[in-house]
C-alpha cells in the first residue's frame, strides 16, 4: 500500500522545454488543465515524446516512437528509439497495467514485479500460468527473468535522483512514467494518449481521455451550481504526521472543483505538508467533511482508535466522515486515468440535492 500511496505525493512541475523539431505538435495546450510534464510531436515517419524533469527543470528523457513495420528514418532527432506498438512490456505498476486493460493491449504486459500490489485477478492468474513473468522486487528485479522474457520496453515510475539498477544494462527501451507527478487531474490523464501510442492504440486512447474530459467537465459545472461550498479536511495523522495536500495539489483541485472549500486553498504547494496534529486542529476542527484513505476503518470509534484525538473534529462529532479503504477499492488503478470518478464522488457526498441517486464506489460513510 505504502508503494501506491507516493502516487499522490506531487512536486513542483516545470513546462516541458520545447524539442528541437519543427514538427507539429499533438497537444495544442490551448487550456491550462494539460499535462504539464508531457509533450507530444509528430515527425517524419515519427512521434517525438518529450518527458520534464519535475526536480531540476530541463528534460527527463525522450523518446522516438517509429512504426514497428517501417524503417528507421535518417533524420531522427535525440532520444531513446522505441518500436510501436510494444508487444513485450515488463510493467511496474498495476496503474498502467490498469489502463493497458482498459485501452486493449493487456497482452502486451509480458512481466511485473511487486506482484503483491496488483489487483487484477485474470492478470494475477496469467502469472500464475507462467504466461506473465514475476520479475520479483521493483528495487531489485531479477534479471535473469527479465532477460528471459525478452521486452521490448519497460515501465516504471521516476523518482527523484533514482537508479534502476542492473536493468539500464540490458540495452531495453525505459519508459519513465512521470504521470503520478502531474497535479493537475486532466493533466495526468492526458498521459493515456502517450500509452495508446506505445501499444497501438492511439485512437482508443484519444477517445478515452475525450471522455474522461467530458464527463469531468459535466460533473465540475453541475457543482458549481451549488448554493453552498462545505470545507473540507483529508487524510489524518499517521505516526505523528498529517500529510495535508497542498493548495495546489491534485487533491485540492479536485476538492475545488466538486464544489468543496478546501481549507489549503491559499496555499502554493503542489504536493503535501507535512504538520501535526494540533496544526490541522487549529485549521481544520470545523470542517463540514472529512475524506481519507486507509485500511479497516470502518466505523468513528475505528477512527477514534487509530488516534484518541479525531474525536475532536467538527466532522466526527456531527459524523460527516468519508474512508476509502484503498485494499478494497480500486481507488489507486482508476482515479488516475479516471478522476472524473473521483470527482462525482465527492461531489455527490458534498451536494446530493444536485447529483441524486449517486452510489458512491470508493468513498463510504462512516458512524
Amino acid at each position: 500500500m505504502r508503494h501506491y500511496s507516493r502516487l499522490f505525493f506531487v512536486v513542483v512541475v516545470l513546462l516541458a522545454l520545447s524539442a528541437c523539431t519543427s514538427a507539429v505538435k499533438v497537444n495544442d495546450r490551448q487550456d491550462d488543465r494539460q499535462a504539464q510534464l508531457l509533450t507530444m510531436e509528430q515527425g517524419n515517419g515519427y512521434t517525438l515524446v518529450t518527458v520534464a524533469n519535475p526536480w531540476k527543470g530541463g528534460v527527463l528523457h525522450r523518446y522516438v516512437l517509429v512504426p514497428r513495420d517501417a524503417e528507421l528514418p535518417h533524420d531522427l532527432p535525440e532520444g531513446t528509439v522505441v518500436r510501436t506498438p510494444v508487444k513485450r512490456a515488463l510493467v511496474y505498476s498495476s496503474v498502467h497495467t490498469s489502463l493497458l486493460r482498459e485501452l486493449g493491449a493487456i497482452d502486451a504486459v509480458r512481466g511485473i514485479v511487486d506482484r503483491q500490489y496488483f489487483v487484477d485477478s485474470l492478470l494475477l492468474a496469467d502469472v500464475d500460468a507462467g504466461n506473465v513473468a514475476d520479475c520479483g522486487n521493483s528495487m531489485n528485479p531479477t534479471v535473469e527473468k527479465v532477460i528471459d522474457m525478452q521486452p521490448d520496453a519497460i515501465l516504471l515510475s521516476p523518482y527523484q535522483d533514482a537508479s534502476y539498477g542492473q536493468i539500464t544494462q540490458l540495452d531495453i527501451p525505459i519508459i519513465e512514467c512521470a504521470d503520478y507527478l502531474e497535479y493537475d487531474p486532466l493533466g495526468r490523464a492526458e498521459w493515456m494518449k502517450f500509452y495508446g501510442l506505445l501499444v497501438g492504440q492511439r485512437e482508443r486512447a484519444d477517445s478515452l481521455y475525450d471522455a474522461v474530459v467530458n464527463a469531468y467537465d459535466e460533473v465540475k459545472q453541475v457543482a458549481a451550481k451549488a448554493a453552498s461550498r462545505p470545507t473540507v479536511v483529508t487524510e489524518m495523522v499517521i505516526s505523528g504526521v498529517w500529510s495535508v495536500p497542498g493548495g495546489q495539489s491534485y487533491m485540492a483541485r479536485i476538492i475545488r472543483d466538486a464544489g468543496g472549500d478546501y481549507l489549503w486553498a491559499d496555499d502554493d504547494n503542489t504536493g503535501s505538508l507535512s504538520l501535526d496534529f494540533n496544526q490541522v486542529l487549529a485549521r481544520a476542527q470545523q470542517a463540514d467533511y472529512w475524506f481519507l484513505k486507509w485500511t479497516n476503518i470502518n466505523s468513528l470509534k475505528d477512527l477514534q482508535g487509530v488516534y484518541e484525538l479525531n474525536k475532536e473534529m467538527e466532522a466526527f462529532k456531527n459524523k460527516r466522515v468519508y474512508v476509502c479503504d484503498t485494499e478494497k477499492s480500486r481507488f489507486f488503478d482508476r482515479v488516475p486515468f479516471h478522476p472524473d470518478l473521483l470527482l462525482r464522488e465527492f461531489a455527490s457526498i458534498m451536494h446530493p440535492e444536485l447529483f441524486p441517486g449517486v452510489e458512491t464506489q470508493m468513498y463510504h460513510h462512516i458512524d
